[in-house]
Order: C-alpha cells, then sequence, then structure tokens
C-alpha cells in the first residue's frame, strides 16, 4: 500500500471528536463500552479511521515522555524479545504488582468487526469472539497464544481471587521439589548427554586385573549405560509428550472448536457452548495481561463495531447481551466501540421479541452497556462545504503552507474511499497537563449542589465521569481562550445524562423559535439569549403534554422531574446563551431523540395555499398559544357564521380548552352542521396522531394495559 505525505492545515469538528475520543480512550478504565452514535456511516467510519491514527499518536507521544527505566519493549519483538517471550512462557510464572498493573504506556491492538459479515449466522455474538481470536493470532502470533494455553493457562485460575503484590520482581520462576524449572530441565539435557559420552569414549571403565573375568566388567557398564539411557529417557518422553500436546493446539484451534459450534444447532442451542466461548475470552484476557507484563505498558483492544443496525433485531439483541456478558469481565483489557446508528437500532430493539418492560427496551438496553456515549452532532458548515466539494468535483487543492503546519502521513487508499476524510487537516492538539488539571479540578469541585443530582448506580457515574473528560477536551479545542465555568460543564453533563428527553425538547424549542425568526425577520422575541432554559421549558410543557403518550419510551429515560425543575430553575440557571456554548460538546446527548421531537413536533405543520390552507391541521403549538380572539379571527378566515363566533366568544374557548377539553362536548355546544364541524375538527383538533402510541404494531405492556384500566382514576404525569 503505498503511502503519501499530507499537508494538514486546518481542522474540521470530526477531526476534534476523533482526536478527544481518542484522548479519553487512554485514560478510561477497561473493560469500557463507547457508543458512537451517527446517522452516517461514513461519519463513523472517517472518526473510526481518524481515531486510529491519533490514538497511535497518542501513544507514540506517552513513550517519548516517559524517563523511566526499564523502557517497554517494542511491539514488534526482536530475536531477543522472541527468545526471552519463550523462556518466559516455559520456565516463570507472571508476577501481579502495583506497579505492572498500573503502566504509563500503553498500546493499542485494533479489531474491526462488521456485524453485516456474520449476518448469516444465527450466532452473531460468537463470530465477534472468533473475530476477537484472529486479531490475536495475527497481532501475538498464533505459536504465542498455544504455547500459553499449554504452559501458563489454568481454569481453575478463573474463581480463584487475584492476588497483587507490592514488590519489585514482576516474575518467580517455576519449581519441581524447590528446584527452579529451567534448572531442572537444563540438568535434564545436558548431564545425561555428558555421561553417555564418558562411558562410551572408556573413560569410566576400569583396568581389569590379571585373573578376572572380562564378562563381569562388562556386565557393570553394561548396567551403568543403561541407568543413563533410562535418565535421557524421562526428558524424551516430557519434550514428546510437550510436542503432541502443541501441535495438537496448532492443528485443532479454538477457533475451529467455535466455527463448528456454530454450524451444529445441537451444541450451539445449548448453554455449554456459551459458557466455553466466555472461557476462551477470559483465555485471551489472561494472556493479554501475561503479555502486558512481559511488554511493560498497558494493552488494550479496541473492538470496532459496526454495520450492527442492518442486522434483525433478535441478533441486534443478542450481540448487545454478548457485549453485556462476555466481553464485560472485570479485567478484560477490552473497549468496545458501538458505531451505530442509535434512531435504528432503538427501533429495532424494541420490535424485537420479548420487549415487553421498560427494562427490555433499546435505552434501557443501552444504559446497561454504554460507558461512554458519544453521539456526533451534525455537520458544520465548514465540514458540509468541503463534504459536497470533494464529491462533485474530486479535485485537489493545494493550500498555503507557509504558516506553522504539521505533516501527517495517511494512506491514499483510505482518503479516497471516504470523502468524509479532511485531506486539510490540522493536527488538533491540546496540552494533557490542562485537561487533566481541569478534569480534576471539576470532578472535586462539585462537593456542593450537583452530588444530590447523581444516581447511586456506578454505571452512570462512569458515565458521567467519561464524559466531563470528553467535553473538556472538544472544549479546549474548539476555543482556546475562553472557557465556561467549571461547575457549569459537569453540571451540563449531568443534564444531558440525567434528563435527555426534557433536554432535547428545550434544544430543539429553541431552534424552531431561531428559525421562525429568521422566516419572520424578527430578531428580538424569538432569540432573546438572556432567557433561562426552564422559562423556555415552561412556556412549551403543555406541547409536551400533548405528544407524552407517543413518546414514553422518550420520557421514561428521564429522571424525577421535580429534581430537573429545581436543576434548571435553583441551583443551574442555564439561558439560552449557555446552550449554544455547550451545544457543540454536548456529545453525550443522543441526537436521535431530537430528531424523532421535531419530527413528531413538525407533522402538522403542513400547511398549503388554496383550499388546504382550511383543511390543514394548526401545529399543537399554535393551537396551545391561541387566545380566544385568536380563534375568532381563525374562524373569520375560514368563512364560518357570525353564530359560531359569538360561542366561541362567550364561552371563552382558547387554545387549552380546544387542546384539553372533550370533543364531543365541543360539538354540543358549537351546534355546527356535519360538514361544518368535519372542517373545524379536522383544523383545530386534529391531534389523534400527537396522541397514538408510537409503536403501533407491538403488543401492549402490562403497564399499557394498567394504565388503560385506571385512566379514569389515575393522576395525570408530570411533566
Amino acid at each position: 500500500m503505498s503511502h503519501h505525505t499530507v499537508i494538514m492545515n486546518e481542522s474540521t469538528t470530526d477531526d476534534i471528536y476523533a482526536y478527544a475520543l481518542s484522548k479519553t480512550l487512554t485514560k478510561i478504565s477497561s473493560p469500557a463500552t463507547v457508543g458512537l452514535y451517527s446517522s452516517c456511516q461514513n461519519r463513523i467510519n472517517m472518526i473510526l479511521e481518524q481515531m486510529e491514527v491519533c490514538m497511535e499518536r497518542e501513544r507514540s507521544r506517552i513513550e517519548e515522555s516517559y524517563e523511566e527505566r526499564p523502557k517497554p519493549r517494542s511491539a514488534k519483538p526482536s530475536f531477543t524479545d522472541f527468545l526471552a517471550l519463550f523462556s518466559r512462557l516455559l520456565f516463570y510464572w507472571p508476577v501481579w504488582t502495583e506497579k505492572n498493573q498500573q503502566h504509563h504506556n500503553i498500546r493499542f491492538i485494533h479489531v474491526k468487526f462488521s456485524a453485516w459479515h456474520f449476518a448469516g449466522s444465527d450466532l452473531l455474538w460468537a463470530g465477534m469472539a472468533i473475530r476477537l481470536f484472529q486479531a490475536m493470532q495475527m497481532n501475538f502470533g498464533k505459536l504465542q497464544l498455544v504455547l500459553y494455553r499449554v504452559v501458563q493457562h489454568d481454569e481453575e485460575e478463573e474463581i480463584k481471587k487475584k492476588i497483587v503484590k507490592d514488590g519489585p520482581n514482576d516474575w518467580r520462576s517455576k519449581k519441581i521439589c524447590c528446584c527452579p524449572l529451567w534448572f531442572f530441565v537444563l540438568t535434564l539435557l545436558v548431564l545425561p548427554p555428558i555421561f553417555l559420552l564418558l562411558f562410551t569414549s572408556g573413560l569410566f571403565q576400569s583396568e581389569v586385573e590379571p585373573g578376572e573375568e572380562v564378562k563381569e566388567s562388562h556386565g557393570l557398564v553394561g548396567v551403568l549405560k543403561g541407568l543413563v539411557i533410562a535418565s535421557l529417557g524421562v526428558p524424551a518422553v516430557s519434550t514428546l509428550r510437550f510436542i503432541f500436546v502443541m501441535c495438537k493446539n496448532l492443528i485443532f484451534s479454538q477457533e475451529l472448536n467455535l466455527k463448528k459450534g456454530m454450524d451444529n444447532d445441537r451444541i450451539s442451542n445449548q448453554l455449554g457452548f456459551m459458557n466455553e466461548v466466555r472461557k476462551e475470552m477470559w483465555f485471551l484476557s489472561r494472556f493479554i495481561q501475561f503479555m502486558e507484563v512481559f511488554e511493560r505498558r498497558r494493552i488494550r483492544v479496541v473492538l470496532n463495531i459496526t454495520n450492527l443496525d442492518r442486522c434483525s433485531p433478535k441478533k441486534i439483541v443478542a450481540v448487545l447481551d454478548a457485549i453485556n456478558i462476555l466481553l464485560s469481565d472485570e479485567e478484560s483489557q477490552l473497549i468496545s466501540i458501538l458505531a451505530v446508528n442509535p434512531e435504528v437500532i432503538v427501533e429495532k430493539v424494541n420490535f424485537a421479541d420479548g420487549c415487553f418492560s421498560k427494562e427490555d427496551r433499546a435505552y434501557a438496553l443501552l444504559n446497561r452497556i454504554v460507558t461512554l456515549a458519544f453521539t456526533v452532532p451534525p455537520l458544520c458548515d465548514n465540514s458540509r462545504r468541503k463534504l459536497f466539494y470533494s464529491l462533485t468535483s474530486n479535485s485537489k487543492t493545494t493550500e498555503d503552507s507557509s504558516s506553522d503546519i504539521a505533516l501527517v502521513e495517511v494512506t491514499s487508499e483510505t482518503m479516497e474511499s471516504n470523502p468524509l476524510i479532511s485531506k486539510n487537516t490540522k493536527v488538533v492538539d491540546v496540552k494533557e497537563e490542562e485537561v487533566e488539571s481541569l478534569v480534576l479540578s471539576i470532578l472535586t469541585s462539585n462537593e456542593g449542589n450537583l452530588n444530590k443530582y447523581m444516581l447511586d448506580d456506578a454505571m452512570s457515574m462512569r458515565r458521567v465521569i467519561n464524559s466531563i473528560r470528553v467535553t473538556v477536551i472538544i472544549m479546549k479545542a474548539l476555543r482556546h481562550d475562553e472557557f465556561p465555568q467549571q461547575e457549569n460543564v459537569a453540571a451540563w453533563v449531568v443534564l444531558a445524562n440525567q434528563w435527555p428527553c426534557r433536554l432535547s425538547w428545550i434544544i430543539q424549542c429553541v431552534e424552531d423559535a431561531q428559525q421562525r425568526a429568521d422566516i419572520d425577520h424578527n430578531n428580538l422575541p424569538n432569540t432573546d439569549h438572556s432567557k433561562t432554559l426552564w422559562k423556555v421549558y415552561s412556556e412549551s410543557r403543555a406541547e409536551l403534554y400533548v405528544m407524552s403518550s407517543q413518546i414514553e419510551d422518550l420520557l421514561e429515560q428521564d429522571g424525577d422531574p421535580e429534581m430537573f425543575e429545581r436543576f434548571l430553575s435553583v441551583d443551574f440557571q442555564f439561558t439560552v446563551n449557555d446552550l449554544k456554548s455547550f451545544k457543540a460538546a454536548t456529545v453525550n446527548l443522543d441526537s436521535s431523540i431530537r430528531k424523532e421531537l421535531a419530527q413528531i413536533r413538525g407533522t402538522s405543520r403542513m400547511r398549503d395555499s388554496g383550499w388546504m390552507r382550511n383543511l390543514a391541521p394548526l401545529p399543537i403549538t399554535t393551537i396551545i398559544n391561541m387566545k380566544t380572539d385568536d380563534i375568532c379571527k381563525e374562524l373569520e378566515r375560514m368563512e364560518y357564521p357570525r353564530k359560531y363566533i359569538d360561542i366561541v366568544r362567550t364561552n371563552d374557548l382558547n387554545g387549552s380548552a380546544l387542546v384539553f377539553g372533550d370533543a364531543e362536548d365541543l360539538k354540543d355546544l358549537l351546534g355546527m352542521t356535519f360538514g361544518e364541524w368535519a372542517t373545524f375538527r379536522l383544523h383545530f383538533l386534529d391531534l389523534q396522531p400527537h396522541l397514538q402510541p408510537k409503536y403501533k404494531n407491538m403488543p401492549p405492556t402490562p403497564s399499557q394495559l394498567k394504565k388503560h384500566k385506571i385512566h379514569m382514576h389515575s393522576p395525570s404525569p408530570l411533566i
């Protein structure tokens, strides 16, 4: 593959996102699962490729700055390192110490798993395990893996507690009868040939005295020779047994056994098959721990799971369960990157078999697995312009390189296959000391108002901590001069983590107001940047309540509504201006939520001219905010008789009365003809699409059945 040097002098937001993720992955503890969410597969591929480049650059930077001795071994071992590895495997046990469990240096092994390639198999999760085995063999060598299985691996260690000692030695010698194994083997290999050589040379034969029988002398020598040959047989038999076991494992590998198990329905349907796969994943974890001690660095396996959203719902759920079960061992060195379109995943998982309870649905399932949610924001204007230009002209422009630029090697194949990869991107660099200082300060300074809004489970806390780190890096990269208050950064991350639906609703309302102001050329009321987010929410909460039955699964993600009110109205009074400053760094908020809210909100805004102007339903926002006079003016425009306008004015019918009142009572009150009532109902009361459950083909959940039975006696949900 040919390489060429690309001059990079301008960074896009996607480069910053890839850089922020790569920096964060060097710090977070494993095992971890990163949810990389985007509706554009090309952007996902681009960010994953750019992340690999940034992670390798970060690894090199960390090792170059490491000044302690001894230095880590090369990832591509020399001949002496190869011999040293074999000697460690054969004659030594690793010792887990405080130092070798917290190495400063790090090495990443990238494993690509396209779920679509294994979609034909019923056991998609087993294909993921096979892909990991193949990657380990490519990176470490099949012989090393087999040798470790034969001379180091012990399945019983899985149930034993891992003991971490405090000492300088990373290795202890294997012993037989208090004798080091290497000395014992050396003795068995060296002494018998020496004795045999001495006997065959005749040095041990004594001179025969006159009168003695020669036959007796020859008998004594024969006995001694037999003992020497017998001693040679012990290492010979052990060596032959070792060679046999090695050859057996080389020919009949675990990868082959897993493939046979996948093809055999009788075996794959048994519980023991998943247990065997789990044991093999634990074996890989122990082998990597061994190599960490040998190489004197942390080793992290980065598993990129792509195209999962193209598979069937049943297989998607199986893979998500496998991530939760097989890849989440406490000592695992695995970092899973779930690169999917969240909207597709949610739709398919919610339609999967057995999805009845809240915990079975997509958002709850992902929250149990994902330790860092990263939603790729929409393309900025600069990135969109570059993409459009690259797709239309496919030309290569040269930029002025007189300024301070960085040279980065990028494969031409990668750049040509993915037009989203910028050919002129400056290397993003944020000072490590500044990031660590800010993150530490943020995490330790929020002992007052913020702690009471944190959930009491470790998974949620890990998501918040990891998201804070990513947010800090992105904001430092986007704007080097100004940085918001440290407490506000953590509070914003917690807000997006605890109330994703309500925050998405606020963002959508602010965006719609801005677009409406731009259309109407009105820059005063709708674009007040000093307006608090709580005020924005209060003005639109009635509309959110109307559509609550359709977005029930979204609202289920949110925490306590009263705590949300206290968060925004008392402790953290964020404004529209704060929202705009945090918008580009709000990567822990699923953008598919806001997309769905926007779609529901904009469904009824399809108004046209002519006869459709009187038939098209009014938007819910418009109806709720209408006063009695507004309704009268609308009836006049629709050329309704004056008597109906007088009834509306007499009974003080406003927008809220139309939305929340009973339609039959309103029909009796107005006394319209059938044709007049049909037009009135379509224009003012066509709210059924917003009140229907989202998943109409799904069987009702027990909670929905219960709500239906006690609907008339239960209080309204708090919005």
